[in-house]
């Protein structure tokens, strides 16, 4: 089913049941929607409580297996896409991280626009549009050579083994040269993403000793204080084969249908590298759906966690900081969203929708949403309201305020805004 208008929506998420729209014959287990009623402006709005998209659901493509720090679920907008739009029409993510949103659109047959001001961004989702055969990347990494008197240009000896970190420094100098040469190709763009993706993690599969999770690099301090107190020396590993691997596990449930989709997708798609409030390349009423979780407020620093992906790519994480909005202050913050919002409205179809995840905030003291509500009906839209996914319901939930990451309790806060 599509929705296509403002009460159409309401009706389907009040009566919602997790049940029977994904066809759980087993599960008996059903949820009626919570309404909670809240006023902004003089008018009341309502926050619809319920599980709608979990882990039950049958399991995301392998080719979203790349990992970033606060990035969301593909079901998340999975649900949206499926809900809001047809094969063909065009979804967009202003904040497109590792690209969650774009990769499902592409998986189910949309167009599509991302953008992100941290160029990291697209050296992680943009060649996962393309599906490669693994021998490609095999024989491709045979080109490359290692020389072991070969040295970071920042000390890296807390992290990698010597001979590890020489293979690293090797495929850097490799990818560059052939990038300057005007030689770089998808299978170059995927042998550094797969690299990129393996610099630092907790398990055999990285290039590193056993660090914090992979989706964000600790400083060379914090890690020496890691390998003290779990007694570890940076041990040899082999670079080529772990990328191989991990290339194989990318693609191993995208099917035939799926790759065709995502190449349409990769082919047609508009990728930016631009601040969200100013991506004059999208043309007017051109969106179906827009999907994206913003940066909230100092939450997670982007530029600190991802300091070895990008020394790796030579980004300037210093550049990368000044341009993320990430900040303490919730009045700077809602003056840069102001302005994605206006984007937002001028780029949306007549008819059009945005889905605007906005996550937990200070413990959920701070409910985000509601300050969300006022800055898209500013811009325009009509505030349709705001679905609340509860992953888990307990009897210490709190419905009302909506706590979460207690006791088992986990949401995600999605504003609903529509173009008239």
């Amino acid at each position: 089913m599509v929705i296509t208008s403002e009460e159409e929506f309401q009706i389907f998420i009040e009566d919602f049941s997790y049940s029977n729209y994904y066809n759980l014959k087993k599960d008996k287990n059903v949820i009626k929607t919570s309404l909670v009623p809240f006023i902004i402006s003089n008018s009341e709005f309502f926050k619809y409580v319920n599980e709608y998209w979990t882990s039950k659901q049958r399991q995301s493509s392998s080719i979203h297996e790349i990992s970033y720090r606060a990035c969301f679920k593909a079901n998340l907008p999975r649900f949206f896409i499926e809900l809001l739009t047809r094969p063909k029409d065009t979804v967009y993510d202003p904040f497109s991280g590792r690209g969650t949103t774009g990769l499902e659109a592409g998986l189910l047959g949309r167009r599509v626009i991302l953008n992100d001001v941290n160029p990291l961004s697209m050296v992680l989702y943009y060649p996962r549009f393309f599906i490669l055969e693994v021998e490609e990347i095999m024989n491709r990494l045979d080109l490359l050579t290692y020389d072991y008197i070969l040295t970071a240009d920042i000390d890296l000896s807390m992290f990698f083994h010597k001979r590890t970190e020489s293979e690293i420094v090797a495929l850097k100098h490799f990818l560059n040269k052939r990038q300057s040469n005007n030689e770089e190709d998808i299978i170059d763009k995927w042998i550094r993403m797969v690299a990129t993706n393996r610099l630092t993690g907790h398990s055999k599969g990285f290039f590193s000793v056993y660090t914090l999770p992979p989706n964000q690099a600790v400083t060379p301090n914090r890690q020496k204080e890691i390998n003290r107190k779990r007694r570890q020396h940076p041990d040899y590993r082999d670079i080529k084969s772990r990328i191989i691997k991990k290339a194989k596990s990318l693609t191993r449930n995208v099917t035939e249908e799926e790759s065709t989709n995502l190449l349409k997708a990769g082919k047609t798609g508009l990728f930016l590298t631009e601040k969200a409030q100013n991506t004059t390349e999208i043309k007017n009423e051109s969106v179906q759906l827009t999907v994206t979780s913003p940066p909230f407020l100092d939450v997670v620093q982007y530029s600190t966690d991802n300091w070895l992906r990008c020394w790796f790519n030579d980004i300037d994480d210093n550049e990368v900081s000044k341009n993320i909005t990430v900040t303490k202050s919730l009045d700077e913050w809602k003056i840069v969203m102001k302005g994605v919002f206006k984007e937002l409205y001028r780029i949306t179809k007549h008819g059009g929708w945005v889905a605007f995840e906005v996550g937990e905030v200070k413990k959920g003291t701070l409910k985000l949403e509601e300050y969300v509500v006022p800055l898209g009906l500013e811009a325009g839209f009509n505030c349709v309201g705001i679905l609340i996914n509860m992953q888990k319901f307990t009897k210490t939930a709190n419905i009302w305020g909506i706590k979460s990451n207690i006791k088992g309790t986990n949401t995600n806060r999605v504003v609903i805004f529509r173009k008239k």
